[in-house]
């Protein structure tokens, strides 16, 4: 089989992944890591010790990896998505599901494996953070991955990376498009 022919039946594409732990006690262990001082200093004294880096972000990796699946792009929009990874969607879209989602909310690359958004939509909603749908994702900077998003987080780089439609700015909101209620 071809690498083309791969692709197309989902053997070379990342796989929809169903976190292992809840999106609230997600939320709460997000509460206990956001960004403060100590954490400041904590990622800047990391980045002066490539070693300590490098073990730091390999735990960051098996520990996300494990709970979320997590596919280390350093630009971490699971706070933003029901602390469901949207890079384990093969397509790896940061917005919302594409065109594929069937009516059962299967993955179109995957259909034995629930939509990533499906899970990310539920978890949010939920945990009562279903607005956090609305904030639009950056695009992923690709010279970013397999560094730490926490580093990047308390170091302040991930400043705008879910970014709030305004009235200046209008963009259709991913919960209002697909039907469903705020909450």
């Amino acid at each position: 089989m071809g690498v083309d022919e791969q692709r197309v039946r989902g053997g070379g594409w990342p796989r929809p992944v169903v976190p292992r732990i809840g999106a609230r006690v997600s939320y709460a262990l997000h509460h206990l890591l956001a960004a403060k001082p100590a954490y400041r200093r904590l990622g800047a004294w990391l980045e002066r010790r490539r070693p300590a880096y490098r073990w730091f972000t390999w735990a960051e990796r098996v520990t996300k990896e494990q709970l979320y699946g997590c596919r280390m792009c350093g630009q971490c929009a699971l706070p933003d998505t029901g602390y469901t990874c949207p890079m384990t969607c093969p397509k790896q879209l940061r917005n919302g599901p594409c065109g594929g989602v069937s009516a059962e909310g299967r993955c179109e690359v995957h259909p034995e494996l629930v939509c990533v958004w499906v899970t990310a939509i539920e978890r949010a909603q939920d945990a009562g953070h279903g607005a956090d749908l609305d904030l639009l994702q950056r695009p992923v900077d690709h010279r970013e991955w397999d560094r730490s998003s926490w580093v990047n987080y308390w170091q302040g780089r991930d400043d705008g990376l879910g970014i709030a439609p305004t009235e200046d700015d209008p963009r259709p909101l991913l919960r209002r498009e697909l039907g469903l209620s705020p909450r």
